[in-house]
């Protein structure tokens, strides 16, 4: 092997592929157990899409544009390693092969996309969003991760390296970019037919608990593998991440009792999301302390965010916008406060005697991505709009589009139906098991209650 290799890096940065990896199937059941029962296939489906087309676009050229030579002014790599050509299996990225690091940053170019899927659930026809993605991951994600990732000792990407913008795992080019994405695709769509009026409620909180479980697992390859050694930076991102997602599932669940008057299982999982998006570009920068004061911010405010698309008009369905533009914007810009100076970068934020320089960097990042990404993914999804449609009709979209645009559905009822036609009377129940109908009604709208609350108080 070459000089400088390590094959603990390398072990460490494939295993945080790997965990970063399962990331996406995580969201796939976050975002399904969030929506109606009958969409859950296409929400599964929308993200595993995305691990397909990326992939392969990543080798094709992805990786060339993404991190390739810069081809000038740090805004974008060159075409050298287009198919991977040109790559050798000793060539080393720090202490770890390239084609590890390669794998590493596919995974991030994989869940981007599927992450803006969760603002136009239930409503867009399925190869309309394959397109989108394919579109969108080549003017929009390998440019912008280019900006931020690219390092070359001040030759490279142009809001990273050149300008010290901090992003230590992808605040700016994986959560802002995706949530200003799902934006920019709530307004080209619309609304779904109901929004404000009919019932929208999650169909399955385990799924969405098993999900929202499954993201903080890997999160910790998200966060502490893009130290790309197993170090004492790699150590700190993981606890950091760890208290910032405690802390921001704390504020959230306080906000929603003082706001809504009870702590929802929607509520802890979404949580615990606002904080995982928050301390991902900060992660690298921060103390524990600041990451905990980072964490409480994100869950409170992002819990208090998720209210503004029912000010606004704009039917976000599963709170992208809320949840990962604002968490990313808010993480993004704490680093300008909280940055020691000490963890894995020099800069210094504005608590540890840094000045505004750090903050005045950190906003132009957020300001730059947001702005390029809302206006390349709007008039990406108008072409798509204009052109093949990217809305199903309305009567798929009332009777599921699961059948529609998959022939499938998530849960089937045909041996529950069989079963109840078999008897057109039902057993009269025995004295031990009798209920007062009273007591019947009174329970089936307490369920009622508490059900639409739950819907209030997530939303």
């Amino acid at each position: 092997m070459p000089d400088g290799f390590s094959a603990g890096d390398t072990a460490f940065v494939l295993v945080s592929a790997a965990l970063v990896m399962v990331m996406t199937p995580g969201l796939a059941f976050f975002y399904g157990g969030m929506v109606r029962a009958k969409s859950t296939l296409n929400m599964l489906a929308m993200s595993f899409l995305s691990l397909g087309i990326v992939s392969v676009l990543w080798v094709l050229y992805g990786y060339s544009l993404s991190f390739g030579p810069d081809a000038g002014a740090g805004l974008i790599g060159n075409l050298d390693f287009l198919g991977m050509q040109g790559i050798g299996l000793n060539d080393l990225a720090g202490t770890i092969p390239v084609t590890a690091f390669s794998a590493f940053q596919l995974m991030f170019a994989i869940i981007t996309p599927a992450l803006i899927s969760g603002a136009i659930a239930d409503r867009a026809k399925f190869t309309a969003w394959g397109l989108f993605v394919a579109l969108w991951v080549t003017v929009v994600y390998f440019p912008v991760a280019h900006w931020v990732f690219f390092f070359d000792g001040g030759n490279g990407g142009w809001l990273g390296d050149r300008n010290g913008v901090i992003d230590f795992a992808g605040g700016t080019a994986v959560h802002i970019n995706a949530g200003v994405a799902g934006l920019a695709l709530c307004l080209v769509l619309g609304r779904r037919i109901g929004f404000r009026k009919d019932p929208m409620r999650p169909h399955s909180l385990p799924l969405v608990m098993l999900g929202s479980g499954l993201l903080w697992f890997g999160w910790f390859g998200f966060n502490a593998g893009s130290a790309l050694a197993a170090n004492g930076v790699a150590a700190m991102a993981l606890i950091n991440t760890q208290v910032a997602t405690g802390a921001a599932l704390i504020g959230w669940l306080i906000y929603e009792k003082l706001r809504h008057g009870a702590f929802t299982t929607l509520g802890a999982a979404s949580g615990a999301v606002a904080g995982l998006v928050a301390i991902t570009p900060a992660c690298g920068s921060v103390s524990p302390l600041g990451a905990v004061a980072i964490g409480l911010v994100a869950g409170a405010v992002c819990a208090a965010a998720i209210s503004l698309k029912y000010r606004f008009g704009f039917d976000d369905s599963l709170d992208v916008v809320g949840v990962h533009a604002v968490g990313g914007a808010i993480g993004s810009l704490l680093v300008g406060l909280f940055a020691t100076g000490t963890v894995g970068q020099t800069a210094k934020g504005l608590f540890y005697g840094g000045g505004f320089e750090q903050l005045g960097k950190q906003a132009m990042g957020v300001a730059v991505v947001a702005v390029y990404s809302f206006v390349l993914s709007w008039l990406l999804a108008k072409a798509i709009d204009r052109t093949i449609g990217f809305r199903v009709s309305e009567e798929v979209e009332v009777a599921g589009i699961d059948q529609a645009e998959h022939a499938e559905s998530a849960y089937d009822f045909s041996a529950l139906g069989s079963g109840l036609g078999r008897s057109s009377v039902a057993p009269a129940p025995t004295p031990a098991t009798a209920v007062p109908a009273a007591t019947a009604a009174a329970s089936a709208a307490a369920v009622a209650k508490s059900t639409e609350k739950t819907e209030v108080d997530a939303r």
